[in-house]
Protein backbone atom coordinates (compact mmCIF):
# COMPACT_ATOMS: atom_id res chain seq x y z
CA UNK A 1 0.00 0.00 0.00
CA UNK A 2 2.99 2.47 0.75
CA UNK A 3 4.31 1.60 -2.53
CA UNK A 4 1.54 2.36 -4.38
CA UNK A 5 0.63 5.87 -2.39
CA UNK A 6 4.45 6.95 -3.31
CA UNK A 7 3.46 6.11 -7.07
CA UNK A 8 0.38 7.43 -6.90
CA UNK A 9 1.90 10.80 -5.34
CA UNK A 10 4.84 11.34 -8.06
CA UNK A 11 1.79 10.79 -10.65
CA UNK A 12 0.30 13.68 -9.14
CA UNK A 13 3.24 15.78 -8.63
CA UNK A 14 4.28 15.21 -12.04
CA UNK A 15 0.58 16.23 -13.45
CA UNK A 16 0.69 19.73 -11.30
CA UNK A 17 3.95 20.50 -12.47
CA UNK A 18 3.59 20.02 -16.34
CA UNK A 19 0.09 21.30 -16.18
CA UNK A 20 1.22 24.45 -14.17
CA UNK A 21 3.58 25.11 -17.18
CA UNK A 22 1.56 24.02 -20.32
CA UNK A 23 0.79 27.48 -21.01
CA UNK A 24 4.38 28.91 -21.10
CA UNK A 25 6.36 28.35 -24.35
CA UNK A 26 9.61 29.58 -23.07
CA UNK A 27 9.71 29.53 -19.18
CA UNK A 28 12.06 32.14 -17.75
CA UNK A 29 15.48 30.85 -15.45
CA UNK A 30 14.00 29.74 -12.11
CA UNK A 31 14.79 27.70 -9.44
CA UNK A 32 13.89 24.96 -6.85
CA UNK A 33 15.06 25.85 -3.48
CA UNK A 34 13.59 23.09 -1.70
CA UNK A 35 13.36 19.94 -3.93
CA UNK A 36 10.03 17.79 -3.41
CA UNK A 37 11.23 13.95 -1.95
CA UNK A 38 9.76 11.19 -3.72
CA UNK A 39 10.19 7.21 -4.25
CA UNK A 40 10.33 4.68 -6.86
CA UNK A 41 11.09 1.07 -6.97
CA UNK A 42 14.34 -0.46 -7.93
CA UNK A 43 14.41 -3.53 -10.19
CA UNK A 44 14.09 -5.72 -7.20
CA UNK A 45 11.46 -3.35 -5.35
CA UNK A 46 13.67 -1.26 -3.26
CA UNK A 47 11.95 2.11 -2.98
CA UNK A 48 14.59 4.12 -4.14
CA UNK A 49 14.28 8.06 -2.52
CA UNK A 50 14.77 10.82 -4.58
CA UNK A 51 14.75 15.06 -5.06
CA UNK A 52 12.68 16.42 -7.48
CA UNK A 53 13.95 20.17 -8.75
CA UNK A 54 11.48 20.68 -11.59
CA UNK A 55 10.69 24.35 -12.24
CA UNK A 56 9.73 23.36 -15.52
CA UNK A 57 7.81 21.15 -17.86
CA UNK A 58 8.21 18.15 -19.30
CA UNK A 59 9.50 20.15 -22.66
CA UNK A 60 12.59 20.94 -20.70
CA UNK A 61 15.75 18.68 -20.65
CA UNK A 62 16.20 16.72 -17.41
CA UNK A 63 19.61 16.04 -15.62
CA UNK A 64 19.74 12.51 -13.48
CA UNK A 65 22.29 13.31 -10.78
CA UNK A 66 24.03 10.19 -8.58
CA UNK A 67 26.07 10.83 -5.66
CA UNK A 68 29.75 9.69 -5.24
CA UNK A 69 30.17 6.75 -2.36
CA UNK A 70 29.42 7.13 1.35
CA UNK A 71 27.18 10.19 0.12
CA UNK A 72 23.47 10.97 -0.52
CA UNK A 73 21.32 12.77 -2.60
CA UNK A 74 22.36 15.62 -0.45
CA UNK A 75 25.11 16.23 -2.66
CA UNK A 76 23.30 18.32 -4.59
CA UNK A 77 21.75 20.44 -2.60
CA UNK A 78 23.87 23.41 -4.19
CA UNK A 79 24.33 22.15 -7.38
CA UNK A 80 20.23 21.23 -8.72
CA UNK A 81 19.04 24.98 -8.23
CA UNK A 82 21.81 26.36 -10.51
CA UNK A 83 21.53 23.98 -12.94
CA UNK A 84 17.93 24.75 -12.96
CA UNK A 85 18.87 28.58 -13.53
CA UNK A 86 20.37 26.76 -16.75
CA UNK A 87 17.08 25.78 -18.07
CA UNK A 88 17.26 22.38 -16.87
CA UNK A 89 15.17 20.32 -14.68
CA UNK A 90 16.89 17.88 -12.04
CA UNK A 91 16.50 14.61 -10.09
CA UNK A 92 18.92 13.63 -7.61
CA UNK A 93 18.54 10.10 -6.18
CA UNK A 94 19.89 8.41 -3.56
CA UNK A 95 21.81 4.76 -4.52
CA UNK A 96 21.87 1.74 -1.96
CA UNK A 97 25.46 2.07 -1.65
CA UNK A 98 26.13 5.47 0.44
CA UNK A 99 25.33 7.10 3.80
CA UNK A 100 24.97 11.18 4.20
CA UNK A 101 25.48 14.44 3.20
CA UNK A 102 24.71 17.58 3.98
CA UNK A 103 22.35 16.33 6.85
CA UNK A 104 20.31 14.56 4.33
CA UNK A 105 20.23 10.97 5.23
CA UNK A 106 20.79 8.23 2.30
CA UNK A 107 17.06 6.53 2.64
CA UNK A 108 17.53 4.43 -0.06
CA UNK A 109 20.77 2.71 1.85
CA UNK A 110 18.75 2.67 4.95
CA UNK A 111 15.89 0.42 3.44
CA UNK A 112 18.44 -1.65 2.07
CA UNK A 113 19.90 -2.37 5.38
CA UNK A 114 16.73 -3.03 6.79
CA UNK A 115 15.72 -5.24 3.83
CA UNK A 116 18.91 -7.17 4.60
CA UNK A 117 20.14 -6.22 0.91
CA UNK A 118 23.25 -5.80 -0.32
CA UNK A 119 24.78 -2.46 -0.19
CA UNK A 120 27.84 -2.78 -2.30
CA UNK A 121 28.68 -0.25 -5.46
CA UNK A 122 27.52 -2.98 -7.90
CA UNK A 123 24.48 -3.51 -6.14
CA UNK A 124 23.27 0.13 -6.86
CA UNK A 125 23.34 0.07 -10.59
CA UNK A 126 19.78 -1.24 -10.47
CA UNK A 127 19.27 2.19 -8.82
CA UNK A 128 20.55 4.04 -11.40
CA UNK A 129 18.94 1.84 -13.89
CA UNK A 130 15.05 2.44 -12.56
CA UNK A 131 16.01 6.22 -12.18
CA UNK A 132 16.93 6.36 -15.77
CA UNK A 133 13.51 4.67 -16.01
CA UNK A 134 11.57 6.60 -14.21
CA UNK A 135 13.63 10.39 -15.13
CA UNK A 136 12.75 9.40 -18.90
CA UNK A 137 9.02 9.62 -17.90
CA UNK A 138 9.48 12.98 -16.72
CA UNK A 139 10.73 14.33 -19.55
CA UNK A 140 9.72 14.44 -23.91
CA UNK A 141 13.66 14.77 -24.49
CA UNK A 142 16.71 11.92 -23.49
CA UNK A 143 17.82 12.73 -20.30
CA UNK A 144 21.04 13.50 -19.53
CA UNK A 145 22.93 11.28 -16.54
CA UNK A 146 25.07 12.91 -14.33
CA UNK A 147 28.09 10.66 -11.96
CA UNK A 148 30.09 11.63 -9.38
CA UNK A 149 32.77 8.87 -8.21
CA UNK A 150 31.95 5.42 -8.35
CA UNK A 151 28.92 5.97 -9.51
CA UNK A 152 30.21 8.23 -12.43
CA UNK A 153 32.40 5.03 -13.26
CA UNK A 154 28.96 3.14 -13.10
CA UNK A 155 27.55 5.54 -15.47
CA UNK A 156 29.20 4.59 -18.21
CA UNK A 157 28.01 1.10 -18.80
CA UNK A 158 24.41 2.20 -18.31
CA UNK A 159 24.73 4.68 -20.93
CA UNK A 160 26.02 2.10 -23.11
CA UNK A 161 22.49 0.11 -22.18
CA UNK A 162 20.63 3.25 -22.61
CA UNK A 163 21.18 4.89 -25.86
CA UNK A 164 17.43 5.43 -26.29
CA UNK A 165 16.98 7.25 -22.76
CA UNK A 166 20.26 9.33 -22.18
CA UNK A 167 21.09 12.27 -24.57
CA UNK A 168 24.61 12.87 -23.12
CA UNK A 169 27.17 12.08 -19.98
CA UNK A 170 29.01 14.37 -17.22
CA UNK A 171 31.38 12.20 -15.37
CA UNK A 172 32.69 13.48 -12.32
CA UNK A 173 35.76 11.29 -10.86
CA UNK A 174 35.67 8.47 -12.32
CA UNK A 175 37.77 5.18 -12.29
CA UNK A 176 38.14 1.79 -11.59
CA UNK A 177 36.85 1.48 -8.22
CA UNK A 178 35.12 -2.16 -8.64
CA UNK A 179 38.42 -4.59 -8.60
CA UNK A 180 37.74 -5.80 -5.09
CA UNK A 181 34.01 -6.71 -6.03
CA UNK A 182 35.65 -8.90 -9.20
CA UNK A 183 36.09 -6.76 -12.04
CA UNK A 184 38.46 -6.69 -14.23
CA UNK A 185 41.37 -3.64 -14.08
CA UNK A 186 39.75 -2.30 -16.91
CA UNK A 187 35.94 -3.05 -16.57
CA UNK A 188 35.30 1.00 -16.66
CA UNK A 189 37.52 1.15 -19.56
CA UNK A 190 36.40 -1.31 -21.58
CA UNK A 191 32.97 -0.62 -21.20
CA UNK A 192 33.28 3.41 -22.46
CA UNK A 193 34.27 1.85 -25.53
CA UNK A 194 30.97 1.44 -27.09
CA UNK A 195 29.23 4.53 -25.36
CA UNK A 196 28.07 6.53 -28.66
CA UNK A 197 26.53 9.73 -26.72
CA UNK A 198 28.52 13.42 -25.89
CA UNK A 199 30.57 12.60 -22.82
CA UNK A 200 32.17 14.85 -20.55
CA UNK A 201 34.76 13.83 -18.23
CA UNK A 202 36.54 15.99 -14.95
CA UNK A 203 38.50 15.70 -12.10
CA UNK A 204 41.15 16.84 -10.11
CA UNK A 205 44.75 16.80 -11.74
CA UNK A 206 45.90 13.77 -8.80
CA UNK A 207 43.06 12.20 -10.37
CA UNK A 208 44.05 12.17 -13.53
CA UNK A 209 46.04 8.79 -13.93
CA UNK A 210 42.28 7.44 -12.92
CA UNK A 211 40.01 9.06 -15.02
CA UNK A 212 42.93 9.63 -18.40
CA UNK A 213 42.34 6.02 -19.39
CA UNK A 214 39.05 6.10 -19.31
CA UNK A 215 38.58 9.22 -21.36
CA UNK A 216 40.72 7.76 -23.51
CA UNK A 217 38.76 4.77 -23.87
CA UNK A 218 35.61 6.51 -25.74
CA UNK A 219 35.60 5.51 -29.11
CA UNK A 220 33.63 8.68 -30.49
CA UNK A 221 34.99 11.93 -30.80
CA UNK A 222 32.47 13.85 -28.92
CA UNK A 223 33.77 14.07 -25.92
CA UNK A 224 35.74 16.46 -23.16
CA UNK A 225 38.16 16.17 -20.50
CA UNK A 226 38.47 18.82 -18.13
CA UNK A 227 41.02 18.97 -15.55
CA UNK A 228 41.24 22.15 -13.46
CA UNK A 229 44.51 23.82 -12.61
CA UNK A 230 43.65 23.80 -8.99
CA UNK A 231 43.78 20.62 -7.35
CA UNK A 232 39.79 21.00 -6.66
CA UNK A 233 38.11 18.91 -4.91
CA UNK A 234 36.69 14.78 -5.73
CA UNK A 235 33.24 14.21 -7.49
CA UNK A 236 30.58 16.99 -8.11
CA UNK A 237 32.25 18.50 -5.13
CA UNK A 238 34.98 20.13 -7.30
CA UNK A 239 31.46 22.44 -8.25
CA UNK A 240 30.73 23.69 -4.20
CA UNK A 241 31.24 27.31 -3.71
CA UNK A 242 33.88 26.86 -1.15
CA UNK A 243 35.52 24.72 -3.63
CA UNK A 244 39.21 26.57 -4.65
CA UNK A 245 38.76 27.20 -8.62
CA UNK A 246 35.00 26.00 -8.75
CA UNK A 247 34.37 28.83 -11.12
CA UNK A 248 36.74 27.18 -13.78
CA UNK A 249 35.30 23.69 -13.56
CA UNK A 250 31.26 25.27 -13.56
CA UNK A 251 32.24 27.25 -16.89
CA UNK A 252 33.58 24.11 -18.23
CA UNK A 253 30.42 22.11 -17.18
CA UNK A 254 27.72 25.04 -18.57
CA UNK A 255 29.81 24.54 -22.06
CA UNK A 256 29.08 20.87 -22.25
CA UNK A 257 25.71 21.50 -21.38
CA UNK A 258 24.67 24.37 -23.42
CA UNK A 259 23.79 22.41 -26.46
CA UNK A 260 21.61 20.51 -24.35
CA UNK A 261 19.28 23.50 -22.63
CA UNK A 262 17.06 24.27 -25.02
Amino acid sequence: MKKMLNVIAVSFLIGSVFSSCASVEKAEPKKVDAPVTVSFPSQDGLPVTADMYMPYGNDAPLILLCHRANWSRGEYLEIAPKLNLLGFNAVAIDQRSGKTKNNVDNATKLAAESAGKGTTYLDAVQDIQSAIDFASKLSEKKIILWGSSYSSSLGFTLVKSNSDKIAAYLAFSPGEYFADLGKAADWIATEAKDVKVPVFVTSRPSEKKDAQPIFDAIAQSDKTYFVPETDSKHGSQALYEATEGNAASWKAAEAFLARFSK
